[in-house]
């Protein structure tokens, strides 16, 4: 029994073998019969992919970039210059103008600091919440229009004398904020000075040494010194 079983035994178990075997096969046989065909499709996409030419780069013109062509007045003078019209006076000033005006300060960038104040026919406007566009027609004047190192206005001067500057960042909006309020009055108090240049920030805490250099400048102006 004990040999009669043994050969059962071993029967079964080449029988069991032949028959993985076969089963082997057989999958591997239907698995390419999937799978290869996937697979030469796949090529063949891949071959006919290449073939395609991609489309040709479209030209990088101003039309396509959305640049317009306008005219401002500027420091008393026609500047032509090419903005899209989303753009800002202030990024207009800074990066579109050639030579750019660069004295008009980017800070906050939101309409609180001051710190790009230009004015717009005669009055203070933060230049970061204007579109250039919408400018064409009035007068702009910035900081580089009220004076020069070689000619400072005469609230520049005083500025200059009370040491009303430390980064610099803030001061040409305070300058031109304060131009506006002593071309109105000359002989304007501390109050009406402090009230025209409340939308301009200081972070270096020289508002003291702006508010008696704007009074000097308007006593002078006042006696056309």
């Amino acid at each position: 029994m004990s040999k009669g079983s043994d050969r059962d035994t071993d029967g079964d178990s080449a029988a069991d073998l032949s028959r993985r075997r076969f089963l082997r096969g057989a999958g591997g046989v239907a698995a390419g019969g999937v799978i290869g065909p996937a697979l030469l499709a796949g090529g063949a996409r891949a071959a006919s992919a290449t073939t395609i030419s991609p489309p040709a780069a479209l030209p990088a013109t101003e039309e396509l970039a959305g640049l317009v062509e306008i005219e401002l007045s500027i420091n008393g003078t026609a500047r032509k210059l090419k903005v899209e019209p989303r753009t800002t006076l202030l990024d207009a000033l800074r990066t579109r103008l050639e030579p750019a005006l660069t004295g008009t300060k980017t800070v906050c960038d939101r309409g609180n600091c001051g710190a790009c104040t230009v004015l717009v026919d005669d009055e203070p406007r933060y230049s970061c919440l204007q579109l250039a566009c919408d400018l064409r027609g009035h007068a702009i004047t910035t900081i580089e229009g009220l004076g020069d190192p070689t000619k400072l206005s005469v609230l520049q001067q005083e500025f200059v004398a009370h040491d009303g500057q430390q980064c610099g960042f803030c001061t040409p909006g305070f300058v031109v904020a304060i131009t506006a309020a002593l071309k109105r009055d000359p002989r304007a108090s501390e109050t009406d000075i402090r009230a025209a240049c409340a939308g301009n920030a200081c972070r270096c805490g020289t508002q003291p040494q702006v508010f008696e250099a704007a009074l000097a400048a308007g006593r002078r102006l006042a006696e056309g010194k």
